[in-house]
């Protein structure tokens, strides 16, 4: 079974919208076993969407189209899709009734032009939208099946869950399983995880793993694919377990758990508390410790100590430390996440200190140099870093190290 996915929209194409719903559709196709070999995006025109429907019923069993389904004059989706299959538009009533006790139960009359949401082409099977105005639909053309959904992906999603599922399981049932797990790794560059693990992805279908490189973090995906959940579990299980021994304690997590999620049940399950005390990051390592659920068994404070009366007057910070070694310096790193943690009583403090650009920087001092502390009762971490980009993404490089080294720790 073969699908592919078109997204609708001028807004797009010029980057106004980041195109959530293709990745959404795209995982949600593997876990139904259909494979997706074509993504394309489209603008607002009719004449280019039906183009593009015609190559797609000849090379696919399933089209997915996103987007174009409003009640403005730029929404082409039903007109296009009618043109294409020779039908015309007719009025479900069941969906006008929708429209209209949408807006009368938040207070508003019925807009005249949302009528238009109601003309669907004829035949078409609709999937009421509970959260909008869109309906959904599923026409089914020359043995192929056409699958209009909303574009706002809160419309989208119910839709595709509710109604696309149940269609597709009942036409085709389960048909192949595909299954995925991401193993998530961070202080390694790409480079370097690729040398350790080239061999697997050199791996073919049905079991695979593609490398995906982030800031400070290179992701591992295996991808299987099998007849049965349990056969399809094993082979990933197999490959899973020559990358754990070969990557170890540079894995952090795995699917969907983040840095943060890890170092806040780490510190949870440890019973320990830790302050922050952040120059150049400006409080997003703090933001970060604070996105896990749970944090205020943990968090105690975030300190953002820029200037240097700051660091002296409320951190601990020694003025002659300043004079001699500066404020980017190890010395000062360590005197913050000192001062920070007998200010704070707490079990772990963690400092950093740098010059996050793109002004700031010297020859001996140049733009990217970072300081990291970690105190805590019988332990004392200094690093130094050489991170590069942009201001946001060194300061992000700098939350990521500063979260593995609490990571690597407690």
């Amino acid at each position: 079974m073969k699908a592919e996915i078109i997204s609708i929209g001028t807004e797009l194409l010029l980057g106004q919208i980041v195109n959530t719903n293709a990745a959404y559709l795209s995982r949600k196709l593997a876990e139904l076993g259909i494979d997706l070999y074509y993504q394309t995006t489209i603008g607002d025109n009719s004449q280019r969407l039906v183009q593009t429907l015609r190559k797609s019923l000849i090379r696919s069993d399933i089209i997915l189209l996103t987007g174009g389904l409003g009640p403005t004059v730029d929404d082409i989706t039903m007109e296009a899709v009618a043109n294409l299959i020779g039908k015309p538009l007719i009025l479900n009533r069941a969906i006008l009734k929708d429209i209209k006790r949408y807006f009368l139960s938040r207070g508003f009359k019925p807009p005249h032009g949302n009528d238009r949401q109601a003309r669907v082409p004829e035949g078409a099977k609709c999937l009421r939208n509970k959260v909008g105005t869109a309906p959904g639909l599923i026409i089914e053309h020359l043995g192929k099946v056409i699958i209009c959904l909303p574009g706002p992906p809160r419309e989208m999603a119910p839709l595709f869950e509710d109604g696309v599922v149940k269609y597709i399981r009942k036409r085709w049932g389960r048909g192949a399983v595909i299954r995925t797990r991401t193993i998530k790794t961070v202080g390694l560059p790409e480079s370097r995880v690729n040398t350790i693990v080239k061999d697997l992805l050199e791996l073919t279908p049905p079991t695979t793993v593609g490398i995906y490189a982030k800031l400070r973090e290179v992701h591992l995906v295996i991808m299987a694919k099998a007849n049965t959940e349990k056969a399809a579990s094993s082979a990933i299980a197999k490959v899973e377990k020559k990358i754990v021994l070969r990557l170890g304690k540079h894995i952090f997590g795995y699917d969907d758990e983040t840095l943060e999620d890890i170092v806040g049940w780490k510190l949870i399950d440890k019973k320990l508390t830790i302050a922050v005390a952040e120059s150049c990051t400006g409080g997003l390592i703090s933001s970060r410790l604070t996105d896990a659920s749970g944090s205020s068994k943990y968090f105690i404070m975030g300190a953002v100590p820029y200037a240097n009366e700051v660091k002296i007057k409320h951190v601990g910070v020694s003025a002659d430390t300043l004079k001699r070694y500066g404020a980017v310096s190890r010395q000062v790193a360590l005197e913050m996440a000192r001062g920070i943690r007998s200010i704070m009583g707490v079990d772990i403090a963690i400092a950093v200190t740098g010059i996050a650009g793109p002004t700031g920087g010297t020859p001996r001092k140049p733009v990217g140099l970072v300081y990291i502390a970690l105190v805590a009762e019988k332990r004392r971490i200094v690093r130094e870093f050489r991170f590069d980009g942009s201001r946001k993404d060194i300061k992000w490089q700098t939350s990521q190290a500063a979260l593995d080294i609490i990571r690597l720790n407690v």
